[in-house]
């Protein structure tokens, strides 16, 4: 699988809080401005240590300061999905996306280690 730099919303971010992916990404329109089949990919590029849950919502809005965000999805994960190195989901990115995406992380419990990546894609690797 190839990445686009362009495309990643998080490449190996530390997520031991609740927070927003540190890149977003510009579709370059408003509305369903993804040409053909694109997947959300959500890798855990580190195993966690003291989360209980992780909730990974990919957002969408027509500003990049996401002040009106709107959940495409939302995957929510236990603690015993988070202890291993692996890909947590690669979905078909729903319809409804506007201009900008990111990934908002919401993490329950006191996190000291954890990383993701987070991106789209238009293949999947199923390692």
């Amino acid at each position: 699988m190839l990445l686009d730099q362009n495309a990643m919303m998080s490449d190996k971010q530390a997520v031991k809080a609740s927070g927003a992916s540190e890149n977003i990404i510009d579709l370059g329109a408003a509305g369903n401005a993804v040409p053909g089949g694109l997947f959300a990919v959500c890798r855990a590029d580190e195993a966690f240590s003291g989360v209980t849950q992780l909730k990974v919502a990919l957002q969408t809005d027509d500003s990049e300061q996401f002040s009106d965000a709107e959940e495409l999805m939302i995957a929510t994960f236990a603690q015993a999905d988070l202890q291993a190195i692996k890909n947590l989901f690669a979905l078909a990115l729903p319809n409804g996306a506007k201009r900008f995406l990111r990934a908002y992380y919401t993490v329950s419990g006191s996190g000291t280690a954890g990383k993701l990546s987070c991106f789209l894609s238009d293949a999947v690797d199923m390692k």
